[in-house]
């Protein structure tokens, strides 16, 4: 299991400032990138939000139809997102996925850009062996930057 520093920046960032982030970030969704990322799943794929925040594409998800599972590293935001989403939101940091081919679909926006350099590729290894194969299997990943939103496949 994942041991955090007592100190960790980020999670106390968004455990203390939640209601702000969720403010400010509630009706930011970049259509085109999600729309993008659907389109490769079959109607009623089953999605892991990984880092959902406030449940924002966690819900469209599932408005669309879609079977959601989701999770955050923060505890705040697990509760609000659980109140926006109406589905249980897990408490869990990305180090601790540990699950083989449950879900078709992984949408991790803006979220493992958290990650230490050092533990991204441990991290990404996990995501792909969360997917369902799928003619190799895919990754679905959308990470925001200073240039927008971009979307990786990834085999494994």
């Amino acid at each position: 299991m994942y041991k955090r520093k007592t100190k960790d920046i980020t999670l106390q960032y968004y455990n203390q400032k939640c209601r702000f982030f969720c403010q400010r970030y509630s009706s930011r969704r970049s259509d085109r990138y999600t729309e993008s990322v659907l389109s490769r799943l079959e109607p009623g794929a089953a999605i892991l939000d990984f880092g959902c925040g406030s449940g924002r594409d966690t819900k469209y998800f599932l408005e669309h139809g879609y079977q959601v599972e989701a999770i955050d590293g923060s505890e705040e935001l697990c509760k609000i997102a659980r109140a926006y989403t109406g589905i249980p939101v897990r408490q869990m940091y990305f180090q601790d996925l540990d699950v083989r081919e449950q879900y078709d679909g992984i949408w991790a926006c803006s979220s493992i850009l958290h990650l230490k350099k050092t533990e991204l590729r441990s991290v990404l290894k996990k995501m792909a062996d969360a997917c369902v194969p799928m003619d190799g299997s895919i990754l679905l990943s959308n990470m925001a930057s200073m240039k927008g939103c971009e979307t990786a496949d990834i085999s494994r």
